[in-house]
């Protein structure tokens, strides 16, 4: 007799990662790999953090903290926002978190129920419609372009069937890199506020941005959840920590979700992320260098072949349009990682519906790897 299983597994996998072990495999085989493929920052943990981390092994410090995180560290955090962006933010409303990823199953927890209806912007990060999919949450994709500068609109909402309990709005967006202006974010923030939608900001990619700075939900609003990350500006990937600024409606939800689901982010990261506050000079230069290896793409990859790219405001990432190159972006970026060794994500990770002619390149990588990129695709188009 077959043993039960559920239907939750059931649900597309994260197409980035399947691509990131194919690269892997073509190493393993003798193979290089220049990885365009993942929004993984190249430049190292921050030295100030690794050598706390270094003391407080060697203090033997405790396992376990408090679900919503050590007091001290959101504090950090709360000061982080009042001086950075002018935004005063109670430390009681912070909530350290496994990553981002385990700020948005706490948010989707305690936010929505099964059978309601939320809506995300289509291109747009996968776990997103993954994990609300697999909570049995529908998700309300709003299709997204360049004529909207694939940002959410007020109209947009105004045109959806039925009512929605709430959307999801990411600016810098993943993966166009595009940035919300103000004045619309604001228009969303009001609209969700008088239509009873709970609006979640995905603001990870706050700090790394070309031009425009990136606003913050919490400018127009103490409702809206808010994510975070130390793993994007803060160069702390594998450290594995986040934070959400959670309304007082949701607060008491989330700290039991979180004590009975993850009892507390790692202690060492939280412990060591205090540190990184200190060296934002250090974090800064690293955009310095992110928009060095955009300026490589974006002068290099129109002669490769690559010339309808999303604006990319923000981010690690450029959106290209590749319809003049193919209609199956995943055959086309295995083919591409097969013959050339540059790896890149098919579209169709972001949009199962229109993605079979985008892809998306992350600039992430070493400048180097960025000019050898170039050099392999132009090649390749020939």
């Amino acid at each position: 007799m077959a043993l039960k299983s559920s239907c939750r597994g059931e649900i597309s996998p994260f197409i980035v990662m399947e691509m990131l072990r194919f690269a892997n495999q073509r190493v393993a085989a003798g193979g290089d790999v220049l990885h365009l493929e993942l929004g993984e920052p190249s430049a190292p943990t921050p030295r100030l953090v690794v050598q706390r981390a270094h003391e407080l092994l060697d203090k033997n410090l405790p396992g376990y903290t408090e679900s919503l995180g050590i007091s001290p560290l959101r504090e950090r955090i709360a000061a982080y926002y009042r001086e950075r962006e002018g935004i005063a933010v109670p430390p009681g409303r912070i909530a350290v978190t496994t990553g981002s990823s385990g700020a948005f199953v706490l948010t989707f927890l305690a936010a929505f129920d099964v059978g309601d209806r939320v809506a995300l912007a289509m291109p747009g990060y996968p776990a997103y419609r993954n994990i609300l999919t697999a909570l049995g949450v529908e998700t309300v994709a709003l299709a997204v372009g360049p004529g909207t500068r694939f940002q959410p609109t007020v109209e947009m909402l105004e045109q959806v069937e039925g009512h929605l309990d709430g959307l999801i709005i990411a600016s810098p967006s993943n993966p166009t890199g595009t940035i919300l202006p103000y004045e619309e974010f604001r228009a969303i923030v009001d609209y969700c506020r008088g239509e009873g939608i709970r609006l979640i900001s995905d603001e990870i990619y706050h700090g790394i941005t070309f031009g425009t700075a990136a606003v913050s939900a919490l400018s127009f609003s103490d409702e809206a959840v808010v994510i975070n990350s130390f793993s994007k500006y803060f160069a702390m990937p594998g450290w594995r920590l986040g934070w959400m600024v959670v309304p007082e409606d949701l607060l008491r939800a989330v700290e039991s979700l979180s004590q009975n689901l993850f009892i507390s982010s790692p202690c060492l990261s939280q412990h060591a992320a205090m540190s990184v506050f200190d060296c934002l000079d250090e974090l800064d230069a690293n955009v310095a260098t992110y928009a060095r290896n955009r300026a490589i793409l974006l002068d290099g990859l129109p002669d490769a072949g690559f010339d309808r790219l999303a604006p990319s405001d923000g981010a690690f990432y450029l959106y290209a349009d590749v319809s003049e190159l193919t209609n199956d972006s995943y055959d086309f970026c295995h083919r591409m990682l097969a013959e050339t060794g540059v790896a890149t994500t098919p579209g169709v990770d972001f949009d199962p519906v229109s993605g079979n002619c985008t892809i998306r390149l992350s600039f992430a990588a070493p400048v180097a790897a960025m000019e050898k990129a170039v050099h392999r695709l132009k090649d390749w188009k020939r």
